[in-house]
């Protein structure tokens, strides 16, 4: 079992009951150094905040020393999912169901790279836009190079 899905069995548990849901363990090395991040938001899909990650952070840190999952030495952070975090899995394109999104293309469908629409549907290869007064619009997902909630300024 890769070592995040590992501390993903053991946390999800202890992030659930605080209240917050987990989005995503990633494990990799910065500047010569191991970090452990877990992405966090609050239950309720609004943005965890600097105190919320402090939380998760005391709470599952003695879990993670007790279990010890990872062999070699870490750093742990606690961050927020962020805004314009990407989609990449089921469980973000159905927390993002009747929301828009952008979809940037690897190659250009009708002469466009990018389109921006609600995100109305998805499986495991396709998901479909419906862009303002246009037809719904089927994207591979494969051909998708980056998916993100659209954010409006």
């Amino acid at each position: 079992m890769k070592t995040t899905d590992t501390v993903d069995a053991l946390v999800r548990p202890l992030v659930t009951s605080l209240g917050y849901a987990l989005y995503e363990v990633e494990y990799q090395k910065e500047q010569g150094s191991w970090v452990l991040t877990l992405y966090i938001e609050r239950a309720d899909g609004g943005s965890a905040d600097i105190d919320d990650c402090e939380k998760v952070s005391r709470a599952v840190e003695p879990a993670l020393d007790e279990a010890d999952p990872i062999v070699e030495p870490y750093y742990l952070s606690v961050s927020s999912i962020g805004l314009d975090r990407p989609l990449k899995k089921d469980r973000d394109f159905a927390r993002n169901i009747g929301k828009q999104v952008t979809v940037k293309l690897y190659v250009p469908v009708e002469k466009k790279k990018e389109y921006t629409g609600v995100l109305t549907a998805f499986d495991a290869q396709t998901l479909t836009l419906e862009a303002q007064g246009g037809a719904p619009l089927v994207i591979a997902r494969k051909d998708a190079a980056l998916i993100r909630p659209y954010i409006e300024f």
